[in-house]
């Protein structure tokens, strides 16, 4: 069993940075894509940011040019480097990690981004 467990989340003002952390541990093989998605109250969840295993990336265009994900697969951990926070970036954040069987979800860190 793989857990996900994610870091970094907290309260910024308009216009600062945080960065997220999310580290996988137990009965870990490979990890292939990882990712970050993000869900308010009453939405639906939704995809951030995108990372292969060879570091191809994508993402949301709500993000680009403010927001980088990245991995270090040696540590089994993915980042979001957020920049530029908005009002409407505020979330709880989740991390996403595709197995060789199965999909593991970490709980969430919460981002809070005040006006």
């Amino acid at each position: 069993q793989v857990q996900l467990v994610e870091s970094g989340g907290g309260l910024v003002q308009h216009g600062g940075s945080l960065r997220l952390s999310c580290a996988a541990s137990g009965s870990i093989i490979i990890i292939a894509n990882m990712a970050w998605y993000r869900q308010v109250p009453g939405k639906q969840r939704e995809l951030v940011a995108t990372i292969t295993r060879g570091f191809n990336t994508n993402y949301a265009d709500s993000v680009k040019g403010r927001f980088t994900i990245s991995r270090d697969n040696a540590k089994n951990t993915v980042y979001l480097q957020m920049d530029s926070l908005k009002p409407e970036d505020t979330a709880v954040y989740y991390c996403r990690a595709d197995l060789v069987v199965g999909t593991a979800w970490g709980r969430g860190t919460q981002v809070t981004v005040s006006s």
